[in-house]
């Protein structure tokens, strides 16, 4: 491929360095890209306890391999030899959000195989691995890609399209030189990233250490220990049905998806028809909002509606608590995130298809403590002013993490346009590396397919015609979109 490339053709690749596809790097060998046995070949009900690992979508992570574990049999794995997986190997998802998804295979105790919509690539030894690993993690392959993924609910990116993505390739001398360069920088990043999350952990212990001393097991003469039903009233809101998404009186409704712990989002409000039952249903601020049904570990989320959005109803996936003449709205609202926080809702869940839930009835019987209003006022302002404290440091955390992204995007993109390290013009170009491998893969013997196989895979065809491959952009428009 040319060297010049860039946004509109006018940038140009570093000396010595040239445009090649993922294609171009492979190794000189059959199979050296393939993708995991479809269909009957392999399927879960052929997973065993152990034998041969298989590599999965969830074993492909953003740059990482995940070690989520499935096993065949060591006999199924022989019919499957020509998806194996070595260790060293590229690991590409096709499906999913982000694409591609890459890592390279870390050395198992045990053979393994690629499974369907994991494609494994096997490059050529004097390409580096990590070059290639890195390059397909970079940002501009990421913004490349986006633009060849197909399907909407199930995003994906086919073989074709793997083998034409573009990769810019420096001497064999500078890969080595920027990828451990670039390691360098990135294990800094790493590391203060770790550092970063071991301390948001922390802030999430305090939080909820803040929140369960705040209310008390044992709690003081002078305060009443009552139940949920004791210190206020209960309701579910109104059941969604197909027939009220349309009416004379459609309203805004807050279901399940909006109520976080103490956050109410907003940016997702549905609507339904609420004749004749708006007032039944219409929040008042100082209501509180706890999800009825949820993973087990967050039913009884509370949140405080403070009057936004405005006129709005809640649904039968909400619980709404209304506080008693002696309790306020922000107690109740403590009380329950101690609860959320203490695990004490999940002793009161039901498990029906995977989600728990948290009956009114159930609800009712929950221990509720009420002090006397002032000391209520006290506590509530006391625990404000710590957990301000806590979600103040927990915003710089995260905007330090969100820098620590940008940092990583930026020192990807310098690697690819060669100013991390300094070049040595007398090093073989990526050019004439390029044709050495082309003429080693000119050269290698192909591999015939048995006479029986090759006559199946025709009859196959005229039954199920394959889809045709993508074909890989030009040149120069693959240059452009790489915008180096």
């Amino acid at each position: 491929m040319s060297e010049s490339g860039g946004v509109d053709g006018e940038r140009e690749l570093p000396a010595g360095w040239a445009w090649a596809t993922l294609q171009d790097l492979l190794a000189c060998e059959p199979r050296a890209i393939t993708d995991g046995p479809f269909g009957s070949n392999l399927k879960s009900a052929h997973y065993t306890e152990s034998g041969a690992r298989v590599i999965r979508l969830q074993n492909v992570g953003d740059g990482e391999f995940r070690d989520e574990r499935a096993y065949i049999s060591l006999e199924h794995f022989e019919t499957l030899r020509a998806h194996e997986a070595v260790e060293g190997d590229l690991l590409l998802a096709s499906l999913g959000e982000t694409l591609p998804r890459v890592a390279i295979l870390p050395k198992l105790n045990e053979p393994s195989i690629v499974k369907a919509d994991v494609i494994r690539a096997r490059l050529h030894p004097e390409i580096l691995t990590k070059w290639v690993y890195y390059a397909l993690l970079a940002p501009q392959t990421l913004a490349y890609a986006r633009a060849l993924i197909k399907g909407v609910g199930r995003p994906r990116l086919g073989m074709g399209a793997m083998r034409a993505i573009p990769v810019p390739l420096p001497p064999l001398a500078e890969q080595r030189r920027i990828v451990e360069a670039l390691e360098e920088q990135l294990s800094r990043i790493d590391s203060g990233v770790d550092t970063l999350r071991m301390a948001r952990r922390r802030l999430d212990g305090l939080r909820k250490r803040a929140l369960i001393s705040v209310v008390p097991e044992e709690v003081p003469e002078s305060w009443q220990m009552t139940t949920v039903e004791g210190a206020g009233t209960l309701e579910l809101g109104r059941a969604r049905h197909p027939d009220w998404h349309h009416g004379p009186d459609m309203r805004p409704y807050l279901r399940v998806a909006n109520v976080f712990e103490d956050r109410i989002d907003t940016t997702d409000v549905m609507e339904m028809d609420f004749s004749g039952i708006w007032e039944k249903y219409r929040l008042e601020p100082g209501d509180v909002l706890l999800n009825e049904g949820q993973s087990p570990h967050l039913v009884g989320r509370p949140a405080l509606y403070r009057g936004i959005p405005k006129d709005v109803a809640f649904t039968n996936s909400l619980i709404r608590f209304k506080a008693g003449g002696n309790v306020l709205p922000e107690w109740a609202l403590l009380v329950f995130r101690r609860h959320l926080h203490a695990k004490r809702f999940m002793r009161e869940v039901r498990i029906t298809t995977n989600i728990a839930h948290l009956s009114v009835k159930r609800l009712k019987k929950v221990e509720f403590p009420v002090p006397p209003l002032e000391v209520q006022k006290e506590l509530v302002q006391r625990c404000d002013e710590l957990l301000t404290g806590i979600e103040a440091m927990d915003q710089q955390i995260k905007s330090s993490l969100t820098r620590s992204d940008a940092l990583r995007s930026t020192l990807l993109r310098r690697a690819f346009t060669g100013e991390l390290v300094p070049q040595d013009l007398a090093e073989e170009s990526a050019a004439a590396l390029l044709a050495r491998i082309a003429t080693e893969r000119a050269a290698a013997p192909t591999r015939k397919r048995p006479r029986k196989a090759a006559a199946n895979a025709v009859a196959q065809r005229s039954v199920h015609p394959a889809a045709p491959e993508p074909t890989p952009a030009p040149a120069l428009a693959v240059q452009q979109e790489f915008e180096l």
